[in-house]
């Protein structure tokens, strides 16, 4: 498989949508008309992101885009 270059804001707009996900399936979480508002807004900029008019590989950049979102937030303190 070929290495996919990401843009380093779509990995942060991602590792944001996995914070923003964990805040909302948290326990009783506070504010979650703002936290759906905020993953809608995210899912939006993620899926018309203007790196997905450069690149061919759409799926395995998506599947990449996902595992460097997820150790972003890991390395961010996230879980």
């Amino acid at each position: 498989m070929e290495r996919v270059d990401l843009p380093h804001d779509l990995v942060c707009l991602q590792a944001a949508w996995y914070r923003t996900y964990d805040a909302l399936a948290a326990p009783r979480p506070a504010r979650t008309a703002a936290l759906r508002r905020r993953l809608y807004a995210l899912s939006v900029r993620l899926r018309w992101h203007p790196y997905w008019t450069r690149t061919a590989a759409v799926q395995a950049a998506r599947a990449e885009l996902r595992r460097q979102g997820r150790q972003l937030r890991t390395l961010e303190g996230g879980r």
